[in-house]
This record gives C-alpha cells, sequence and structure tokens, in this order.
C-alpha cells in the first residue's frame, strides 16, 4: 500500500499551503522548481518553507485530513504546526468520515498472490 501524507507549506507572505503526496521532498521540489509542476497559488511566493508533515496512510484518509485542516482558522493551523495533539483528533474525526470498508483496512497490509 502506498503511504500518503499531508504536508503544510509556509510562504515568504506568511500564508500556509496544505496538501497531500506520497513523496513529500519530491513535492516540495516540485513547487519550488519554475517548470509548471508546482502548485499555481505557490509561483511567486518563494521562499517556500516546509512546517508540518505526517504520514496517514491512504490517499482517501489523506484527502479528509488534508480537507479538515484546509477548514482550520489560521490560529489552529498554527495551533496543529506546533502540537500534535491537535491532528491526532483531526485524524480520528477523518477516520470516522470513512465509508465502514475503507476504515478497516487502513492499517492492513494489502496482501500479493
Amino acid at each position: 500500500m502506498t503511504r500518503w501524507s499531508v504536508y503544510m507549506i509556509r510562504c515568504r507572505d506568511g500564508a500556509l499551503y496544505t496538501g497531500i503526496t506520497t513523496d513529500v521532498p519530491r513535492r516540495l521540489a516540485q513547487h519550488r522548481g519554475s517548470d509548471g509542476r508546482g502548485a499555481r497559488y505557490l509561483r511567486g511566493k518563494r521562499p517556500l518553507r516546509l512546517v508540518f508533515r505526517r504520514a496517514v496512510g491512504s490517499r482517501g484518509l489523506a484527502l479528509r485530513v488534508e480537507s479538515r485542516i484546509k477548514a482550520l482558522t489560521r490560529d489552529r493551523k498554527e495551533r496543529l504546526i506546533r502540537q500534535d495533539e491537535l491532528f491526532g483528533a483531526i485524524l480520528a474525526q477523518a477516520r470516522k468520515a470513512m465509508p465502514r470498508g475503507d476504515a478497516a483496512r487502513l492499517d492492513r497490509p494489502r496482501q500479493t498472490i
């Protein structure tokens, strides 16, 4: 199973950008690059600094966690960066929102034949 992560980047102007990926260093390099592979929102906002990243598991769960983080106020996002307990609560809420079968399979390794 591919392990997805959620991350936050701080821009020069202090804005926080949240995203998901399977490879945070590669994605950060894309955002910093000028080849157009990074997020359009981050263009012209360099330097970019990675301030938060957590592995969460499946893509579906990562999307739910990302959505919940994006819905937070700026103050709550800043608190999330400093305190891990808040992330645990967000992750638990996102897991509860998963369809029944998906939540049970999150931590189970995929079997290959």
